[in-house]
């Protein structure tokens, strides 16, 4: 049976409004970025949801973790052969203390949805592992320690593929997209009254079965979970590396609009590339874009070996759908 080639986006921006976290470009990020695939990628605008901590948004359209990783099991349990996935979230991020046995790094990397219910690498992972086959999930995540994101993905480029380059001073204002480890921890202590450094035992006592899987699983299974993989169909552009900072612009004294950076520079680059461009074109092109604007982020790309350079957003054909 042919394909039907759905193309389906989910689309999370958080800017966590009145708090002391607060971010001012992300909810924009989004909203240009749902433009830009109805205009140029196609995509149906019955087929994007959008969640944003917009005021007045409601309790379902919210990024709370529950409803961002919903929305992505949703869009995934859907899926076919020949559908385009794409996930693009623009909002803090953080780096947590690893469990897995022998894990090279030490961290591993989670983004914080607006009820800081955090969702890891982990979760990214299980949810590329439940992919059809000939069907491929593009993430694009604008936050901080966002390199890896999806964990075990090989990488293309990143840290070890690429030196860093001499950064200017950077003339804009800006706020770095991350939340320390301690702050989330504080934040958590004061809800639950528990006396412990452990994370997880505060999302589970939290959040219980919405917490993320990897508080749930044992340390056996995570290190099941720990395997080589064979090549698949995830793809993650991430706007920093794994030990880096991406930022949030606010140019509002010049009367402009806030925004991520890793997100408009991608913006930037195709508009300014209107044929087809790889994966691994958007990333090169994005960081050196950022270099010319003198911001000190480096974005990575991971994915397969195959779909590094496959069309950014263009489900390439394959003879075994």
């Amino acid at each position: 049976m042919e394909a039907k080639n759905r193309r389906v986006a989910v689309l999370v921006g958080c800017n966590y409004p009145n708090t002391s976290h607060e971010l001012h470009g992300c909810i924009n990020d989004v909203l240009a970025m749902r433009d830009m695939l109805v205009k140029r990628f196609r995509f149906n605008p019955k087929n994007i949801e959008l969640l944003t901590d917009e005021p007045g948004s409601s309790s379902a359209m919210l990024p709370t973790g529950a409803n961002i990783k919903q929305k992505l099991a949703s869009m995934i349990d859907q899926a076919e052969a020949g559908d385009v996935l794409y996930f693009h979230y623009s909002g803090h991020g953080t780096r947590i203390p690893s469990k897995k046995h022998g894990h090279p790094y030490h961290h591993e990397e989670a983004i914080v949805p607006c009820d800081f219910n955090l969702i890891t690498d982990l979760d990214f992972r299980q949810l590329v592992n439940k992919l059809p086959k000939g069907a491929s999930l593009t993430i694009l995540s604008d936050s901080c320690h966002s390199g890896g994101l999806i964990d075990k993905e090989k990488e293309q480029i990143g840290p070890s593929s690429l030196v860093h380059e001499n950064d200017s001073s950077l003339k804009l204002t800006n706020t770095p997209k991350t939340i320390p480890f301690e702050s989330i921890l504080q934040h958590f202590s004061s809800q639950t009254n528990i006396n412990t450094t452990d994370i997880g035992t505060h999302l589970l006592e939290l959040f219980g079965s919405e917490a993320s899987s990897r508080f749930q699983l044992a340390s056996r299974d995570l290190d099941l979970l720990n395997q080589p993989l064979r090549p698949d169909e995830g793809i993650l552009l991430s706007g920093c590396q794994a030990d880096e900072t991406s930022a949030d612009m606010n140019p509002n004294a010049s009367g402009g609009k806030a925004y991520g950076a890793f997100s408009n520079a991608v913006q930037m680059v195709l508009k300014e590339n209107p044929g087809q461009l790889s994966n691994r074109e958007v990333v090169v092109k994005a960081r050196n874009m950022l270099q010319t604007q003198g911001i000190m982020q480096h974005p990575c790309l991971y994915c397969s070996d195959e779909n590094a350079n496959a069309t950014f957003l263009w489900q390439h054909q394959n003879s075994d759908l």
